[in-house]
């Protein structure tokens, strides 16, 4: 148990007492319980109190059946039933509460097996971590898999690797991964784990029983952690957590000292090794609880001082404005006044169509006398139908989607980029949109679309681009590894890779001789290719070397043809209305453009250890897009019309330090083409790009690298598209 600072004393009186779990049932030597104690202020408030109370046995002269160090964590010492006492303050002002406890198995020494125990303790202790034996080539000549995920290997290397001198079976504790542990032999680690301690006890234990592995173990299938939200009032005071893992036969075990907490936002709060949270300022912070491959993030606030503070319910235009309003309130923010009619045309003038207002159109604006919410919402209609939005739209996909002469020529570029522009001018339906791209087929020429596997033709670069690009996933660092925080494994990795890995690639006849690109270490391609389907090719897997079956990372409702390509079933899975990412990540991209941070961000994150901002809000924008036919125009229109997206810049003591709550606007800085594009708009002086008739915008321009004025969107941050 570690050393315990002081408690700041809570801000008022402590009314009552409550503890979690409201029973502890400990079996076994090695079991503990972490107990939550919350207190209940006289003003209404909850503060943790998990060290700032005392915990007394309630019977008279009895043996004590657990001991409770001073930060709350109950161990067994003997068999029976009784109740423990835990009591805040003295004398007359003094509140407690008893709590029940079993112990069983106190003195007996149980079975340990290697994945259940084993595992989380080396895990624990920094053993299999990417800093330690856990790193892609080990450290001194010994090598963990990352994190225990694959335990065969592990367990071979303790036993088998020279001549298993980390085991000795005939004497534990001459076992050299014990020596190790305990600093007994010299360790560039250091001291892991003191010979009295559980840890080393529990390993000592498996090397007893003759260090076997059982495959068939119960595995964890999810973890719990209390509290599932939490605040802090003031910054110093603490938040203890509590970790429960559930496993596959039904059974559950505290595992709080074995588990990771992380915070998200270490200036606001930080975490330690008990599960404790100390919160440094006032601000939000996700805290990710992560064991043995699962992962729960809670979200945390420190609220600071706010006496003063007054909550007046502001006006609403909708459901975005309700729901935005709610966390204002909980979070003691008072929002900015609505801004002026021109920063509000400007604003949206620039965000939909990437150009400023005319000056026409800001004399007939401001001369509209009609009421802000009616005058505002017929602006973002007339400049949704736009050409000048169509164009600047087609620049966004034109990024994300790699418009690119490097990769496509010239003419595949500039087919590519007019058939985007035809998608956003007829308002294709968003999962049509990525279902046409994933599952284009002929050549690039006639079919422009097919250019999204010209570009990226390896299967595994594929499928990392297709789940980043269409649902917010960064699924590439489960590679190597299955994902040190995440859900995502190895073997997923090469499964959805295998959905790309019977894409064929030909020459296109009418290509002639015209080639790209070529070097002395990569062939030219033929300018356009024919992109196909084929009954030959697997995924082979990096770490079996053999052939990986196509299979989804999780399971959603969807439909495919009868005798459907594996690009046209993950088509069906990724574009359908029940996946969980795919709707959701591009409302958060629209958001996130349009207010310059994602409810997730960044936008294309999403992930446990990421959570949302504003889940209810992004649940509805989510549900909106989805009801209302992946129409990305609808959900425009109901964002830039709400109250909220036409708040003023403008700052007060109340919100001034907030970034992630749209309590006001944020300033942003303007795309490379917008800035081009303005500034000639502007003086009145048309762009002229060579090659190009005038008054061609920077945002119609399929490549920027040869033309006049490339230099500028070079340098203000028009992206490689690569």
């Amino acid at each position: 148990e570690p050393s315990v600072e002081p408690e700041p004393i809570p801000p008022a009186a402590v009314a009552s007492l409550a503890v979690e779990p409201a029973a502890v049932s400990l079996t076994g030597p090695f079991a503990t319980t972490q107990l939550v104690v919350t207190g209940r202020l006289v003003d209404g408030r909850m503060v943790d109190l998990t060290r700032s109370v005392r915990f007394e046995t309630a019977q008279a002269n009895a043996t004590p059946l657990v001991s409770a160090g001073p930060g709350g964590l109950l161990r067994p010492l003997a068999d029976g039933q009784g109740t423990l006492r835990i009591v805040h303050g003295d004398g007359p002002a003094a509140v407690s509460l008893a709590l029940p406890v079993s112990v069983l198995g106190a003195g007996t020494l149980p079975d340990v097996d290697f994945i259940r125990d084993i595992n989380p303790v080396l895990a624990k202790l920094g053993c299999n971590q990417g800093t330690c034996h856990g790193a892609a080539k080990g450290k001194n000549g010994f090598k963990l898999s990352l994190r225990g995920y694959d335990p065969i290997f592990d367990v071979r290397a303790f036993t088998d690797d020279h001549a298993s001198r980390r085991v000795n079976l005939a004497s534990p504790d001459d076992s050299l991964m014990l020596l190790k542990a305990s600093a007994t032999a010299p360790h560039a680690g250091g001291l892991l784990a003191k010979v009295e301690e559980p840890s080393y006890q529990i390993l000592r234990r498996w090397i007893d029983q003759g260090a076997r592995l059982n495959l068939d173990v119960p595995r964890v299938k999810g973890i719990k952690v209390f509290p599932p939200t939490a605040q802090i009032d003031v910054a110093g005071r603490r938040q203890q957590f509590r970790v429960v893992a559930d496993y596959t036969d039904g059974s559950t075990r505290d595992v709080t000292r074995e588990a990771f907490l992380e915070s998200g936002n270490p200036e606001v709060a930080t975490t330690d090794r008990s599960g404790l949270v100390t919160a440094i300022r006032r601000g939000e912070a996700p805290i990710l609880a992560r064991y043995e491959g699962s992962y729960v993030a809670v979200p945390l606030a420190v609220m600071g001082d706010r006496s003063g503070f007054t909550w007046l319910q502001p006006e609403s235009w909708g459901p975005i404005d309700d729901l935005v309003a709610l966390k204002w309130k909980d979070m003691k923010i008072e929002p900015a006044p609505l801004c002026s009619d021109a920063d509000f045309l400007r604003r949206i003038t620039l965000d939909l169509t990437g150009l400023p207002p005319t000056a026409a159109d800001v004399r007939a604006f401001l001369a509209d006398v009609r009421d802000p919410r009616t005058k505002r919402h017929e602006i973002v209609s007339r400049l949704l139908a736009s050409n000048a939005f169509v164009e600047h739209w087609t620049n966004k996909w034109a990024d994300l989607l790699q418009v690119n002469p490097k990769f496509l020529g010239a003419e595949g570029a500039k087919g590519l980029r007019q058939w985007i522009r035809e998608q956003i001018a007829t308002n294709t339906p968003y999962d049509d949109f990525a279902h046409d791209i994933l599952t284009a087929t002929g050549s690039n020429r006639d079919h422009p679309a097919a250019a999204y596997f010209k570009t990226l033709r390896d299967p595994a670069l594929t499928m990392e681009n297709t789940t980043h690009l269409f649902l917010g996933v960064r699924f590439n660092c489960n590679k190597c590894h299955d994902h040190p925080f995440e859900r995502w494994t190895q073997d997923q990795y090469f499964q959805t890779a295998a959905f790309f890995a019977q894409v064929s690639l030909g020459k296109d006849p009418e290509s002639g001789d015209r080639t790209i690109g070529g070097t002395s270490v990569e062939g030219a391609k033929p300018l356009y290719e024919i992109v196909g389907d084929t009954p030959d090719g697997e995924m082979i897997h990096e770490r079996t070397s053999k052939a990986v079956a196509p299979e989804f990372p999780f399971h959603c409702r969807h439909t495919s043809p009868e005798n459907a390509t594996r690009r046209q079933r993950l088509a069906a899975w990724i574009t359908s209305p029940d996946n969980a990412y795919f709707a959701r990540s591009y409302a958060n991209r629209l958001w996130g453009y349009l207010f310059g941070t994602g409810i997730i961000d960044p936008i294309d994150d999403i992930r446990a250890g990421n959570p949302p901002s504003n889940p209810p809000l992004l649940d509805h924008l989510t549900k909106a897009f989805i009801d209302g036919g992946f129409d990305m125009r609808k959900l425009l229109l109901e964002i830039c019309t709400s109250r909220t997206y036409g708040l003023s810049i403008a700052s007060g003591p109340w919100n001034e330090d907030d970034r992630v709550n749209y309590s006001h606007a944020l300033p942003r800085r303007l795309p490379a083409e917008t800035l081009f594009d303005s500034l000639h708009a502007v003086v009145g002086s048309p762009p002229k790009f060579p090659g190009y008739p005038a008054g061609t915008r920077a945002a119609e321009l399929p490549d920027v690298a040869s033309v006049l004025g490339g230099g500028f969107l070079q340098t203000f941050g028009r992206p490689a598209r690569e």
